[in-house]
This record gives C-alpha cells, sequence and structure tokens, in this order.
C-alpha cells in the first residue's frame, strides 16, 4: 500500500522567498516530527535523516538517505528518500499568485515494514501541517 497526501498552501510572499526554504533539505527536514536528526551536503543537496518511527519493529531510528533528484528554481524540487523501512518521494511546486505564491506539495510514502504505511497515513497531515507552519514562520521572520 502507498500512502499519498497532496496539499498547497497560499503565501503573501513572493515565490522566491518561498523557494529559499522549501529547496533547502535542512529546513525541510527540520519541519518533520519524525526526523530526530540530519545532516546535509550543501553542495550535492544530499540529506541523511534520522528517522524515529513509533512502530513495533523499529526499535530505534532509521536512516533515509535523500536526495534531490529534479531542481528547477525557483519553481520546482522532488527528491528521493530511501531506507530499509521506507521509500519517500516529495514534490514542491511553487506558482506566483496575484498576492504572492502558492506552494503545492505532494507526499508519497511506500513502507517497506508493516505499520510503516499506516503510521503515514495517520501522521501525514501533521506534518504537512508542521511544514506550513515552519515556513509561515521563516516568511514572517525574513519579511
Amino acid at each position: 500500500m502507498t500512502v499519498r497526501v497532496s496539499r498547497a498552501f497560499e503565501f503573501d510572499a513572493p515565490p522566491e522567498a518561498v523557494w529559499e526554504f522549501i529547496a533547502d533539505p535542512g529546513r525541510r527536514a527540520e519541519a518533520i516530527s519524525v526526523v530526530e536528526s540530519y545532516e546535509v551536503d550543501p553542495e550535492t543537496h544530499e540529506a541523511t535523516w534520522e528517522v524515529s518511527l513509533p512502530i513495533p519493529l523499529v526499535r530505534s531510528t532509521a536512516t533515509v538517505e535523500t536526495e534531490d533528484v529534479e531542481r528547477d528554481p525557483p519553481r520546482f524540487v522532488r527528491f528521493v528518500g530511501t531506507s530499509k523501512v521506507m521509500r519517500v518521494t516529495g514534490e514542491h511546486t511553487i506558482e506566483e499568485t496575484e498576492t504572492g505564491s502558492r506552494l503545492h506539495n505532494e507526499f508519497v510514502v511506500d513502507g517497506k515494514l508493516p505499520g510503516v504505511e499506516s503510521f503515514f497515513k495517520r501522521n501525514l497531515d501533521r506534518e504537512l501541517d508542521n511544514l506550513e507552519a515552519a515556513l509561515r514562520e521563516e516568511l514572517e521572520t525574513t519579511a
């Protein structure tokens, strides 16, 4: 089973300001509650996430290696993360609006262990809420 969640957010900020946040693998990782720690290679945009999933078969964190596989500044970024427990794909598309910008987000999680997909089915909406809140806070502090 695959879990897929899509949602769009509206901001009173130009696409370039939204891009500065969403194209940064570190900022994306900070917004996700199950990412306990991460490291980012600024040259390659590859990141390693240590993810804590409250499921029976994962006793500690799972290491997720992520990389941006497509970048079209300041409009689109797609990343893929792989680990022993899941494969995650995230897409962020920014479009200019009359009042600022709209950010379309899509996350797809394919679990490799029982419980991973049901965890994300229950929690992906909350993780998108976290991403939106972090981006709004960033835009307010840089405005």
